[in-house]
């Protein structure tokens, strides 16, 4: 078990779902937040609620200016949790240009300009804790999920390069896979979903994670079967079942 008194964590992405439910959890554990994500009114709203030590920092990860004014007044930190993300559901005949960049630009494009302000401190003082929120179906391409799907699969790209530079360092590099939260992303899905996991249920699994030492954790963890191994399928098996 970690110690989180006294420690600071930047949650990017923290205004609503497994954000705002890991910021209670770390809150609860001691640790000071910083909260930051567009919605600057949610955020206040949630710092309210928070037992421990907040403050709030608007940022758009979008834009490089936001996300380096947000750096440099949030200042060092023993962790970062990034967790933004967007979506809307739609495949490769309905393509949808505008929203299908928005989910690379924030869900991954944004993850490197955070990245880019934060990591290199960390590499200095040789100290830090890097939490990366990627998703069960960045382990292989689906249908109707263009834009998401393959900006999950770079996230996750994304952690596994920084894990193998920094795993002999004294910053640590872990990522979570999660499955279905029911949040306002997932209720733009007009399907069944599986395991759906409340987003309390899903923070206490990542902060289950974040106190140990382990790299990836994908949950829930028989729905993460499926998943995991459809790697090891042949393209014809795999696509006529997830077709």
């Amino acid at each position: 078990m970690k110690t989180w008194q006294g420690k600071r964590y930047w949650l990017v992405g923290a205004s609503d779902g497994l954000g705002a439910a890991l910021a209670q959890q770390l809150s609860r554990a001691g640790a000071e937040v910083i909260l930051s994500a567009r919605s600057e009114d949610k955020l206040h709203a949630l710092a309210k609620t928070l037992p421990g030590r907040v403050q709030v920092q608007k940022v758009d990860v979008s834009d490089q200016d936001s996300v380096n004014a947000a750096a440099k007044a949030v200042g060092d930190v023993d962790g970062i949790v990034y967790l933004a993300g967007v979506y809307w559901p739609f495949g490769a005949k309905d393509w949808n240009a505008e929203q299908a960049t928005a989910m690379a630009d924030i869900n991954f494009t944004g993850l490197m300009r955070v990245m880019g302000q934060v990591v290199p401190q960390m590499v200095t003082r040789d100290a830090g804790h890097i939490v990366i929120t990627s998703s069960l179906t960045g382990f292989r391409g689906l249908p109707g999920s263009i834009g998401y799907t393959a900006s999950k699969a770079a996230t996750m790209s994304l952690a596994e390069c920084m894990y193998a530079d920094l795993r002999k360092t004294g910053v640590q590099v872990q990522v979570v896979n999660p499955g279905f939260i029911r949040t306002q992303l997932t209720e733009k899905n007009d399907f069944k979903m599986p395991f759906l996991m409340e987003p309390e249920d899903a923070a206490r699994e990542v902060f289950e994670h974040m106190n140990g030492d382990g790299f990836k954790k994908s949950f829930p963890w028989l729905f993460s079967l499926l998943f995991r191994g459809s790697q090891f399928l042949p393209d014809s098996i795999y696509y006529r079942i997830f077709s």
